[in-house]
């Protein structure tokens, strides 16, 4: 049987290869011509998706910490934050360039025009210091600062799930289940605060 300190060794570099397969799956598609008749908006949707999947796991994190007692599971958080921020990346990318073409002046119109862009840009801009600040030297020298920075997740897995709903014009089942994953969340969050009598962290 595995230990657990083997186990402890040798997940993280297997998430880190199972937290690839979605990019890769999008790349063999798009290779092999699996996409639909608009691959742009393919390439949008699954990127987007795959954000604020990783979002929403990388707060599931900690719950998962308090309720197993598997400190190890902490060792994951960063690294499937920057997941979240590398989806993120690909799909404001996808629309800056596939979609825009770098029109920039369209772009800043469009971000204003639509409502449904105007949150996505305004989560996409706040995830970047928060990926920019996932090292331990920001840790230190931001101090408390840090892990008030980072609470901010909240606020843009709330915006990325606003962002979805407003994209979806027909079904919206999916974004709404994302909604009440994001709801258990901060419930269990704002649960234990009261419990403990101070912020929970992470």
């Amino acid at each position: 049987m595995v230990s657990e300190r083997n186990l402890r060794r040798g997940i993280k570099p297997e998430v880190f290869l199972l937290c690839l397969v979605p990019f890769f799956w999008l790349v063999w598609d798009l290779i092999q011509g699996q996409l639909s008749a608009n691959p742009i908006e393919d390439i949008t949707h699954r990127t987007g998706d795959w954000a604020l999947r990783f979002l929403l796991i990388t707060l599931a994190v900690t719950p998962l910490k308090r309720l197993s007692g598997k400190t190890w599971l902490l060792r994951l958080r960063r690294m499937l934050g920057l997941y979240a921020f590398f989806y993120a990346l690909l799909h404001f990318l996808t629309y800056l360039w596939l979609d825009q073409q770098f029109l920039f002046a369209e772009i800043l119109v469009d971000i204003g025009k639509r409502p449904y862009i105007t949150v996505g840009f305004t989560a996409f801009i706040l995830l970047i210091p928060l990926a920019a600040t996932s090292n331990r030297y920001a840790m230190r020298r931001l101090g408390r600062r840090w892990q008030t920075l980072h609470r901010s997740i909240y606020v843009i897995a709330a915006f990325g799930v606003l962002h979805y709903l407003w994209l979806v014009k027909a079904d919206s089942r999916e974004p709404l289940v994302y909604g009440l994953i994001l709801l258990a969340l901060l419930g269990i969050r704002a649960w234990w605060q009261r419990r403990d009598g101070r912020p929970a962290a992470g």
